[in-house]
């Protein structure tokens, strides 16, 4: 095998103008497309005294091609067995000095077995003479036929042809224009259809979002770039002054910040704490911000909510304590809210209603004979279970009792009610499902008979009941996480010291209290990841109460929980000082439009 020598071609190539394959040794060469290159092909050369030998990069072969360039006076011990060029391929290089890129075919050689000729000096000086460069005879590597390129007719001519074919062109169809100018690229070479394609690139490519409004179309424009997400919209922006008036006017900040508020209950909530909802979901008045606002009140959201995300993660929480002070016993065993008031049901037999803002003990229900264990409310009732074995119906302003179900035997433990159903369940095994026309015209519909202990909780569609039971008495100390649909326990969570008592998630956190005092913040996420440690699951383990703690409820800001301790917590994620220290009930952020 001939020395390399990778570096040569850079010291030789400001004195070459064209390298010229001389190949009088394999006859019937064409070419032929570069995936018929076998590996390691030598392709032989005549120029200088020397044998030299060259690594080209192979920018248009599918792997790495040799060009060795020959002396013009071959030894007699070169043997051309040693080529294993195809009888079918001859290649050059054309201006080499101004670019490797632009490898390229030359004119074909005549296909003679010129080897067979005199190796004469005249003959050594003819083959040098080849070397020199053809102008008009340099072909081009290419994807259609590879033709000679042939001198340009007069400037005359050309424009007289030109002008006749174009006037031939205009008179088909479009479709016959089509296949016409198909067939006219297919013999263009490869290089042209370079030229061809920069020429089409800028007349193919449209700006329609500034077009759109031209034609009178501005709602399209704002349609479709009202999907685009903040990152997007903001480097849309950046377009250009058309691309920016387009979103300015189709105020599409303010459109994305609605789209957030009606999909997410963390924006929803924070608009309505933040005071910023009742600039949305408004037509275009004098009330209403410019987009600019809007645009600045983006990444203050933004902010706020990896603000409470970090409360939520490092525990940060500012905690307030509602004393219930029960006459008798103590303990609140089920609680409800909402943004305005916290409705519990004690231990004592009673109801108490409290505001939410000033913690304020606003009204007492009484009439069961029994703990209350078990409430919910709507905007017109408030329904109770006791274990008196009794469901009440109270009205919510005034506190009157409506109605009084008695059908269980022992104490209920739990109901739902949605939609003019009701389903209660009770220690005495038993689920009842109540029609509920009205508050006061309530009917028993139909007992469900056949477990064996005590349905603790019960829940339901429009078309399934769905319950736990008690087959034994057991202290768990975990919680187990179950797929429904392949009934595989997925993770169990162990952290409690005793009985874990309520359960609540969302799609982000798993929150618990337990008998031994504790309410535990879980990740879900990880939970469901098998492959994060146990020791990653809990995030915060928050310690107030001093009693089991029976009930929990819990939002994207804060967890209200219940205990035998007679208190109700309000541990709130969002109004938060930096310096740890409460900054009361005031929100943490107010944003005001001062219009000018």
């Amino acid at each position: 095998m001939l020395p390399t020598q990778p570096s040569l071609l850079s010291s030789i190539c400001p004195f070459i103008d064209y390298i010229t394959l001389i190949h009088p040794f394999i006859d019937s060469l064409h070419l032929v497309s570069s995936s018929q290159l076998p590996s390691s092909t030598l392709l032989y050369f005549c120029f200088t005294s020397h044998f030299w030998s060259l690594a080209l990069p192979s920018l248009f072969l599918p792997h790495p091609v040799h060009f060795v360039l020959l002396p013009p006076f071959l030894p007699s011990s070169l043997s051309f067995t040693q080529c294993s060029v195809p009888r079918s391929l001859w290649l050059g290089c054309s201006s080499v000095a101004e670019s490797l890129c632009a490898l390229r075919c030359l004119q074909s050689i005549p296909s003679t077995r010129a080897h067979n000729q005199n190796t004469s000096g005249m003959e050594s000086q003819n083959l040098v003479d080849d070397l020199s460069p053809k102008k008009n005879t340099v072909l081009k590597l290419s994807n259609g036929p590879v033709l000679g390129s042939r001198k340009r007719p007069s400037e005359g001519n050309y424009e007289k042809e030109k002008e006749h074919c174009i006037s031939l062109f205009d008179q088909w169809s479009e479709a016959d224009q089509v296949e016409f100018v198909e067939r006219l690229i297919s013999r263009m070479c490869h290089y042209q259809h370079g030229h061809i394609n920069s020429y089409l690139k800028p007349m193919l490519q449209r700006d329609f979002i500034t077009a759109l409004p031209a034609q009178g179309l501005d709602h399209i424009a704002e349609n479709i770039l009202s999907f685009l997400d903040a990152r997007s919209l903001c480097s849309a922006e950046l377009v250009c002054k058309e691309w920016q008036r387009v979103i300015s006017e189709g105020m599409l900040w303010k459109k994305l910040i609605e789209r957030m508020v009606r999909t997410d209950p963390l924006w929803k909530g924070l608009s309505e704490r933040h005071q910023w909802e009742k600039y949305l979901f408004k037509n275009r008045t004098s009330e209403v911000p410019p987009n600019s606002y809007y645009h600045s009140l983006y990444p203050k959201i933004i902010q706020d909510i990896e603000t409470i995300e970090a409360n939520w993660r490092c525990g940060r929480h500012n905690l307030q304590r509602i004393q219930c002070r029960s006459e008798n016993s103590k303990g609140v065993y089920c609680l409800q809210y909402d943004d305005d008031k916290i409705i519990s049901g004690l231990r004592d037999n009673s109801i108490k209603i409290w505001d939410k803002q000033s913690l304020e003990c606003l009204k007492i229900l009484t009439g069961h004979t029994g703990s209350v264990l078990c409430l919910q409310y709507d905007e017109r009732v408030i329904v109770t279970g006791s274990s008196d074995s009794t469901v009440r119906v109270w009205e919510v302003t005034t506190g009157e009792v409506l109605n009084t179900l008695i059908h269980h035997n022992e104490a209920v433990l739990h109901l739902r009610f949605a939609n003019g159903l009701m389903v209660t369940c009770s220690k005495d095994r038993s689920i009842a499902v109540w029609d509920m026309a009205s508050p006061t015209d309530i009917s028993l519909r139909r007992v469900l008979v056949g477990h064996r202990a005590a349905v603790n909780v019960v829940d339901f569609d429009d078309k399934y009941i769905v319950l736990n039971m008690s087959v034994v008495y057991t202290q768990y100390l975990c919680e187990l996480l179950w797929d429904i649909e392949c009934g595989a326990c997925l993770r169990v969570l162990e952290g409690h010291e005793e009985l874990v008592r309520c359960i609540r998630f969302d799609n982000k956190r798993i929150v618990s209290g337990a008998y031994d005092g504790k309410i535990k913040v879980w990740d879900l996420q990880a939970a469901l990841d098998p492959r994060a440690p146990a020791s990653t699951l809990c995030l915060r383990t928050l310690v107030e109460h001093s009693g089991r703690v029976f009930r929990l409820q819990f939002d994207e800001f804060q967890i209200i929980s219940s205990s035998h301790d007679d208190t109700i917590l309000i541990w709130d994620f969002l109004n938060v000082s930096t310096n740890g220290q409460s900054e009361g009930r005031s929100p943490s952020r107010t944003y005001t439009y001062i219009s000018r």
